[in-house]
């Protein structure tokens, strides 16, 4: 070993000592005659001594040439510091050094390695290694261990086995794009990373394995935010001979545990609310009930009034700010302008402030009267010296508005606290839900997600009123994990593929494989999987999953550290059958704008010959030759027609579809970003 003791483990008791360590040069202090050197590694910091007259020559003058992060050993004798640092474990003593090696010489670092860096995000993320020896990064990594081996180790005492399944599977076409992977050795054919291990987990529950867990990676080619990365760490989780009871009391314990052997924390039992009463109370269905705040609705007191803002309205509905009554009306408008903004795309907010005296002022008061306020108030749970704020709309939209006004008020007020836990079970979910766009039912959590025994028969004639015997796992207004009992009986399976919109083939297609399994006694199954990324962040007291995941990809899906996705060579390329593109994207746009610039001149000139054509076909009429001009304006007008036209127009909405001009939700979002910019 090249140390006897690590950075952290030397105190008062080792005085006299000789001992070798080795590390990381934090700071360097030459103060002329003596050098005072923090040395680092991943358990902590002691310091050295380098002494003119104590410290061999040598040694001394080649403390002198140290810099920030070179590694080194030293030798040395274990000293009480005569100015101790109580805040250290280590602040008892330091090593007076008598050999010194510089195991590796280290380049000035882009960004200092301390607890507050002067890097920025993006350059951080570059040289993520570096940023990794930071201590609030370590212990973050560090923390992600302890909650996961406390996973792993309540799971295998609960008799979960833990099962690894296939990275290289088949694409499937429901849930987010997969990430696809080309066959070298099957021409033309693709693998998929797996969004999730769905169907191998329930394959292991037909093979009889009783209780399952996974801690994998799952893989997911979506638009990113900062909470979600391309690749993520789920808990995987699969039981045979289960009710939806079962699996809830399961997840609930683990998450108890983790509760309280990380946080040292004992949570009692988790509420639990219908998917249905989460959307009324709290707008979302991954309510925060760590503070109050719930929705009031104010139909019945608002609306035949002769307000028209509410009277022509689907839903009304309002919350209660606790001690908002001292606002002033300059900081309301900055809430009123703030759910204006397209993020949230709310038209405005009415306001009544609840007195401390018992009177009520607000923005309508020309249509209410006092009576009428008191009810809202009443509705709302409002006390004096509370505002209340009121929006009115369409009821799902105004739902989730209201519910991101909720969530931001309490961030401003410091409601959201990070070392406050609060865990919910949400369920009674739909098992499917319509889509507009695409004119079909989706899943509203998998395809395999079994429906509530006793709504059965409204897949035959009511589909979107069935319940699906589904949940999720909430923790302070984050989803940490979702699951279902799964069908397990392949007549009902098909019929569900079937309100999907698959024919029998292509079900057989994508998931025969899953179906057939079915008909060698599969057992009634359920599970869960929680996102491990989320849970170990939520309980750091953080909601960016990013701090806690070692190499991270930034918001675009890219691995700045080693420039990730990068183009492949031809070589590779032709090897995977997979058509080359131009290595040189100047060449690309060069050829681009060139082909269109000749298209556009050929194009001109049709357009001119085509007019001169007519101009001639006019004249010759003109002269007597009726019978000429006439064919030569004929031949011209279907040139145009069937020439002309068709090219034009191909060149003009090239890679265009038709879809790109409807009013979609998509094409309405541009425009409105567009407008924004402008």
């Amino acid at each position: 070993m090249l140390r006897s003791h690590h950075c952290g483990a030397l105190n008062e008791s080792h005085s006299q000592t000789e001992v070798t360590l080795a590390g990381w040069v934090q700071k360097v202090r030459n103060k002329g005659f003596i050098v005072w050197t923090d040395l680092r590694d991943r358990y902590g910091i002691t310091q050295l001594v380098f002494d003119e007259d104590r410290s061999p020559a040598e040694v001394y003058k080649k403390s002198l040439t140290l810099g920030r992060e070179d590694v080194i050993q030293i030798k040395g004798m274990v000293i009480e510091r005569e100015s101790k640092n109580p805040n250290m474990p280590t602040g008892g003593i330091e090593i007076l050094v008598r050999e010194l090696t510089v195991l590796n010489a280290a380049k000035t670092p882009p960004f200092t390695i301390e607890n507050q860096t002067d890097g920025g995000d993006e350059l951080r993320m570059q040289y993520r290694y570096l940023d990794l020896r930071r201590t609030p990064v370590r212990e973050n990594l560090i923390f992600r261990h302890k909650v996961t081996m406390a996973i792993r180790n309540f799971l295998s005492q609960a008799d979960f086995i833990d099962v690894e399944t296939p990275y290289l599977i088949k694409s499937t076409p429901e849930g987010a794009r997969d990430f696809v992977v080309p066959s070298r050795m099957n021409n033309g054919q693709f693998y998929a990373l797996p969004q999730s291990p769905q169907t191998f987990k329930q394959l292991l529950m037909v093979a009889g394995f009783d209780k399952y867990f996974q801690i994998v990676k799952c893989f997911r080619d979506e638009d990113l935010r900062a909470d979600r990365q391309p690749e993520f760490t789920q808990i995987d989780c699969e039981m045979t001979f289960v009710d939806q009871e079962d699996v809830l009391q399961q997840f609930e314990n683990l998450i108890k545990h983790l509760l309280k052997e990380i946080k040292g924390i004992q949570h009692g039992d988790f509420p639990r609310m219908t998917y249905d009463e989460a959307l009324q109370k709290y707008g979302n269905d991954k309510p925060d009930i760590r503070f109050g705040m719930t929705f009031g609705e104010l139909n019945a007191f608002a609306q035949n009034k002769g307000f028209n803002v509410f009277d022509s309205q689907a839903l009304v509905v309002g919350i209660a700010v606790k001690g908002g009554a001292s606002l002033t009306r300059k900081e309301i408008d900055r809430w009123i302008d703030w759910v204006k903004r397209p993020q949230v795309g709310a038209k405005g907010l009415v306001w009544v402030k609840y007195n401390e005296d018992g009177t009520f002022k607000s923005s309508v008061d020309k249509f209410f009267n006092a009576e009428d306020l008191a009810q809202w108030a009443e509705a709302t749970g409002a006390k004096p010296g509370d505002l209340i704020f009121v929006m009115a709309g369409k009821t799902h939209e105004t739902r989730v508005q209201l519910s991101a006004l909720r969530m931001e008020i309490a961030t401003q007020m410091g409601l959201r606290k990070p070392d406050e836990f609060a865990a919910l079970w949400v369920t009674d979910f739909p098992l499917l839900e319509w889509e507009e766009e695409t004119q079909r039912y989706h899943a509203m959590h998998h395809p395999f997600t079994a429906p509530k025994k006793e709504q059965l028969k409204l897949l035959d004639k009511n589909p979107e009123k069935a319940m699906a015997n589904a949940y999720d796992l909430v923790l302070n207004g984050n989803e940490i994990g979702g699951g279902s009992i799964r069908i397990h009986d392949t007549e009902l399976q098909e019929k569900i593929f079937t309100l999907l919109g698959f024919t029998k083939e292509d079900a057989r297609k994508q998931f025969g494989f899953l179906m057939d399994a079915f008909q060698y006694g599969a057992p009634p199954h359920g599970g869960i999987a929680l996102g491990l990324d989320r849970l170990v962040a939520i309980l750091g007291g953080s909601e960016t999953i990013r701090d806690f995941i070692a190499f991270p990809k930034n918001n675009n899906g890219r691995d700045v550290m080693i420039d990730a996705p990068a183009a492949l060579e031809e070589e590779q390329l032709h090897e995977l059958f997979l058509k080359s593109i131009p290595k040189d994207p100047l060449q690309k746009k060069i050829l681009t704008r060139l082909s269109n610039y000749l298209m556009k001149y050929f194009l001109s000139i049709l357009f001119l010959l085509i007019l001169i054509s007519l101009l001639i076909g006019l004249y010759v009429n003109q002269t007597g030759n009726s019978l000429l001009g006439n064919k030569i304006i004929g031949y011209t007008v279907l040139t145009a027609a069937f020439v002309f036209m068709p090219i034009f127009l191909a060149h003009r909405w090239k890679g265009k579809k038709l879809k790109d001009y409807t009013l979609s939700k998509e094409n309405m979002d541009k425009l409105r970003n567009l407008n924004q910019k402008k």
